[in-house]
């Protein structure tokens, strides 16, 4: 499958548990880390919940 760049902008602090363990999930928890993932239904899924703490880089 393809690969998406995904870069986190936004800081998990005062955001809700569920938002952080997403973070977490996606291998993210320092500002302006990048992370290189499987491009599938779960990861998009998690992407649209996070849309102000995550930007898909080219």
């Amino acid at each position: 499958m393809a690969k998406i760049k995904i870069k986190q902008i936004g800081s998990p602090i005062r955001r809700p548990a569920h938002q952080r363990e997403t973070l977490i999930g996606l291998g993210l928890n320092k500002m302006n880390r990048v992370v290189e993932l499987e491009d599938t239904p779960e990861v998009r899924g998690a992407l649209r919940k996070l849309p102000h703490m995550v930007v898909i880089v080219d």
